[in-house]
């Protein structure tokens, strides 16, 4: 189970989970795909994406998706509206 996240930050966990899952799926790749590349579990990623959960989860896993998903830890936490740059960087 995740570690437990303060009230004050849930909407952020939330919105970064979104913005994973979008991302991942811009770049066609699955969960299972996803994960792998980042030498996570798919179950972590899937609590992580859930859209109506806030999953803590630490920086390493975090820079671990952000690697596997070819963007740069601060554009992945910034990301509300995804630019070209991001989308087309394949």
């Amino acid at each position: 189970m995740g570690k437990e996240v303060d009230y004050k930050n849930r909407d952020r966990f939330i919105q970064l989970g979104i913005t994973i899952s979008t991302l991942r799926r811009i770049r066609g790749l699955s969960q299972e795909k996803l994960a792998e590349k980042a030498n996570i579990s798919r179950s972590l990623l899937s609590n992580i994406e859930a859209p109506n959960l806030a999953y803590g989860f630490s920086l390493n896993v975090f820079y671990n998706i952000a690697d596997a998903l070819d963007i740069a830890p601060d554009k992945l936490i910034n990301a509300s509206v995804f630019s070209d740059e991001i989308i087309n960087n394949k």
